[in-house]
């Protein structure tokens, strides 16, 4: 993991000295917005307009914040319109590369080369800020619209309706009121919670988001118990959001993270619920569990600096879930 400092790579972990060896999440640095006609999106930033075929998805099956966008992408059936480059498992020195010699690795399928942070570079030949996955690039223009999943599976979920025909709304506006602190609450204690935990360099910096994870695992357990899905008996945003971090936590998070009070399995409503997700129709696809266990002990040197993959449980995500029809 790396940084650019005025277009210039530099091989530098996270700071974590003067944060008391706490982890903090930089900022994405891309907020512009596909809309259907191109207008202002949410943000106030336009002019990007939904077209099949004008935009290209860089992603690595390891990381949950680009599998948000790939849930999106087979959700909204827009895999024939917007087309997808998938980084290298391992990601060491030089950060996300296009190597493809690791099954799933496609290599950068517009430009040919060898980094991503080269495709941050080729926007914006100055820029300042880690290469991160996912990357939403626009074709017609050469400039990056995104690298915040939260908004791209947002626009996904909408700006693409009338090429596609398919109308499902994972962010209704009637629940949007009630989804944004049920979202806030997952992101800080549980998607990035387990960042917090396994990127702590401190006893004390680890255990109270490791304390306040496991308590919002509870939280889950409990809501789940009295819904089906987290906003009650239809399925939205804020589930597949949650998704890509419960998929992940007993193969990684539980070991690689030290998150292991409890694993998913042991919570009767969470372990259904995941396996009721991982069973949509087509999301299976998107679950790659050999890029990310790979990805995480054998890229993190300095949680697991002699990169033994381990064996791991046997998990199965097919066993039927009983959660209604």
């Amino acid at each position: 993991m790396g940084v650019l400092v005025d277009g210039k790579w530099q091989d530098k972990w996270y700071d974590t000295k003067s944060t008391g060896g706490a982890f903090k999440r930089e900022e994405s640095s891309f907020r512009n917005w596909v809309t259907a006609d191109g207008s202002a999106g949410p943000t106030g930033e336009g002019g990007f307009k939904a077209e099949s075929g004008r935009y290209h998805l860089y992603v690595s099956f390891a990381c949950p914040w680009a599998h948000r966008t790939l849930i999106f992408r087979k959700l909204k059936q827009l895999e024939d319109h917007i087309d997808i480059s998938v980084v290298h498992p391992d990601m060491l020195e030089k950060g996300w590369t296009f190597s493809t010699d690791f099954p799933g690795a496609t290599g950068d399928r517009q430009f040919g080369l060898d980094y991503l942070h080269e495709v941050y570079i080729k926007a914006v030949p100055d820029v300042n800020g880690r290469a991160t996955v996912p990357v939403l690039w626009d074709k017609q223009t050469g400039q990056i619209v995104s690298n915040e999943s939260s908004e791209i599976i947002r626009m996904f979920n909408t700006a693409f309706n009338e090429v596609t025909g398919n109308t499902d709304d994972y962010w209704p506006e009637d629940l949007r009121e009630a989804i944004e602190p049920v979202n806030d609450r997952i992101y800080n204690t549980v998607n990035n919670g387990v960042y917090k935990a396994g990127f702590a360099t401190t006893q004390e910096a680890y255990e109270k988001p490791v304390h306040e994870l496991f308590e919002s695992l509870d939280w889950l357990e409990e809501r789940l118990s009295e819904n089906r899905y987290l906003m009650g008996d239809k399925i939205t945003e804020a589930d597949w959001r949650l998704f890509p971090t419960l998929i992940r936590f007993d193969p990684v998070y539980h070991l690689h993270f030290k998150c292991n009070r409890r694993r998913v399995i042991d919570y009767p409503n969470l372990w259904a619920y995941t396996r009721e997700l991982y069973q949509w129709p087509g999301v299976s696809d998107t679950v790659v569990f050999d890029h990310f266990v790979r990805h995480y002990h054998y890229s993190h040197d300095t949680i697991n600096p002699n990169r033994i993959i381990p064996i791991n449980p046997v998990l199965d995500y097919d066993e039927p879930h009983g959660r209604g029809d």
